[in-house]
């Protein structure tokens, strides 16, 4: 078997039918999951904080 096949995340599209995955597949998709939901996070955090310098710059004027 291609150890590259078996290392690659699975496909995974929000909603769909999760019957076909494995144990170990479903545990990975939760695993990059939870670190993309994390960056998410991370930007969005990123955001706020740029526009609350923004909204503090103009408020002084």
């Amino acid at each position: 078997m291609d150890e590259d096949a078996v290392a690659r995340p699975p496909q995974y599209t929000i909603g769909q039918d999760l019957s076909t995955f494995s144990v170990e597949e479903l545990k990975r998709t939760i695993g990059l999951l939870r670190d993309e939901i994390a960056r998410l996070e991370q930007e969005l955090s990123s955001k706020d904080s740029t526009k609350a310098a923004a909204e503090a710059l103009f408020r002084r004027s």
